[in-house]
């Protein structure tokens, strides 16, 4: 810590027992009472549903024309770093990135069980007047799906990537949250309000991340199951992501160019290897219909979508879907946002936004209907019954799918290369969020040491394993949604600094105004790049 003040080691050492503590206590507390898991779902449907539906949903839809708005703007010309300065990464490289730490295992679990599960009927399907599990609600439940995966997701990443990417690289503040409020609190950023910001952004991650985790160990065990014939029993989930843990920590200390870039590019190209190859073999014009009709539906329709609030809140569909997935990409947003920010410098908020709000929704709705389209296709038209087995067991779906196409040793590989990309994305989430909250807990001052990245990317993987065997998982993904809720507020806060700042420094460039850039002065000006 040589270097830094007596403030800030102070700062460092309160942020690192601090969130260790807690962590600890949310383990023991499941652990020892695992009824908490169940009530504390109730609550977060009872409370969170009841009272703060509209605030989660008015919320993120604010978020995505806060975006739009900066993008389309003469403010978009500003460059997220010295004038004239070129950007860090290449776009492929770029792309990589953001979308494997964006999406993660997430959308593997979810591309088949979540269309199949919402064909069996949503509100959309009963305002439409379409009869569950006919096909215009497959139609429809692909587009709720998209829905989830669309725009409103991330803008909740950009929203903190570009407060984050602009006080970093254009004002010379600390990669850190709480700088995006520098406009708002002043010196107070390095005070405790700051240091509970930080906090409050060091648990959300953890929130997402780990639920993320577990979702894909359950995955990865059906796979091999699906493969082998393992059982996928607590003991081999465990040891998957302990094991992950060790890649993506392995990861994390190599860094982002050395490491997290290199197995990033990996995702893509075999993700896109996998999605060309069952298009190829799968029912391709239905699923080609699919997606251009429901894309172009999806984008018809998203502002109705993302403005309709359920009138019976508790217990709901909205509750249990929606506003879960608000929650999960709220609480991913400090973590994403922050990495977002860390590989973009360079980029004008033009190139910024426009380039990870459209590209990753329309990769996203490729990969949901190639995959949930071939599902919807075996339960419409082939007369499989896939809708039992996604009831059973979820993290299945994607395994059977691959049986009921009876594609022989093909469907082998395809379960194979499936497997491979779980771990590759279950480590590169790991190791994202890794490298954000040691980033945190340094301040934003230069390079998280190696010991700090260790001890984080063991202890998601312990987190993440401990909490899946005593089925605190559900505890964690309302613990998810309970904290975006305030989170949002900072989100909210940051949008107004940002506001604030580009009004007073950028509108002479941009808008002909008379402001001038000026960058903040710190107490130390660290390398930003861990």
């Amino acid at each position: 810590m040589s270097g830094l003040t007596r403030r800030e080691r102070n700062a460092k050492l309160f942020l690192a027992l601090a969130s260790n503590a807690i962590a600890a206590v949310i383990i023991v507390l499941v652990l020892l009472q695992p009824e908490v898991a169940e009530k504390l779902r109730q609550w977060q449907q009872q409370v969170v549903a009841r009272f703060f539906a509209h605030w989660m949903i008015w919320g993120v839809s604010l978020m995505t024309l806060f975006c739009v708005v900066l993008a389309l703007s003469p403010i978009g010309r500003v460059r997220l770093g010295r004038d004239g300065e070129t950007p860090e990464y290449n776009t492929f490289s770029w792309f990589a990135m953001l979308f494997s730490a964006g999406i993660g295992t997430g959308i593997l679990f979810w591309g088949v069980a979540e269309p199949m599960y919402h064909i069996q009927g949503n509100p959309f399907i009963d305002m439409a007047g379409a009869e569950p599990l006919s096909e215009r609600a497959g139609q429809i439940a692909l587009r709720v799906t998209l829905f989830h995966w669309g725009l409103h997701g991330w803008a909740a990443y950009i929203c903190v990537g570009l407060c984050l990417a602009y006080f970093c690289y254009r004002q010379g503040l600390p990669l850190t949250v709480r700088s995006a409020l520098y406009p708002l609190l002043g010196e107070r950023i390095y005070g405790p309000a700051g240091l509970v910001i930080d906090l409050l952004a060091i648990f959300a991650t953890l929130f997402g991340i780990t639920i993320s985790l577990g979702l894909g160990a359950s995955q990865i065990a059906s796979g091999l199951n699906y493969l082998f014939g393992l059982e996928p029993s607590n003991a081999l989930k465990l040891g998957l992501i302990l094991l992950v843990s060790l890649i993506a920590t392995l990861s994390a200390v190599l860094g982002v160019s050395r490491g997290i870039r290199r197995l990033s590019e990996i995702n893509i190209w075999l993700s896109v290897a996998l999605i060309c190859t069952l298009l190829a073999i799968g029912p391709t014009l239905f699923i080609l219909k699919l997606f251009f009709s429901e894309s172009f539906q999806y984008f018809y329709r998203f502002i109705p979508m993302g403005l309709w609030v359920d009138p019976e809140p508790v217990g709901s569909w909205q509750s249990s879907w929606t506003l879960f997935y608000w929650g999960w990409w709220i609480a991913w947003a400090p973590f994403v946002g922050m990495f977002i920010a860390r590989v973009s410098r360079g980029r004008t908020i033009r190139q910024f936004v426009l380039g990870a709000l459209l590209a990753p929704v329309i990769a996203s709705f490729l990969w949901l209907s190639v995959f949930g389209g071939t599902a919807l296709d075996l339960q419409l038209n082939q007369s499989a019954d896939l809708i039992t087995a996604v009831n059973s067991d979820m993290a299945r779906a994607l395994f059977t799918t691959y049986e009921l196409m009876d594609l022989g040793t093909l469907s082998w590989f395809f379960g194979a290369i499936t497997t491979l990309l779980i771990i590759s994305w279950f480590a590169t989430s790991s190791d994202s969020g890794t490298l954000v909250i040691c980033t945190i807990i340094s301040l934003g001052t230069g390079r998280p040491t190696n010991w700090l990245r260790i001890s984080w990317g063991m202890t998601i993987g312990l987190v993440a394993g401990l909490l899946l065997i005593a089925g605190g998982l559900s505890a964690l993904q309302a613990a998810s949604t309970i904290v975006a809720v305030p989170f949002a507020g900072v989100i909210f806060l940051m949008m107004a600094g940002l506001t604030l700042a580009l009004w007073r420094t950028e509108r002479k460039d941009s808008l002909g105004g008379s402001g001038t850039r000026t960058e903040v002065s710190t107490a130390s000006r660290p390398d930003q790049r861990p």
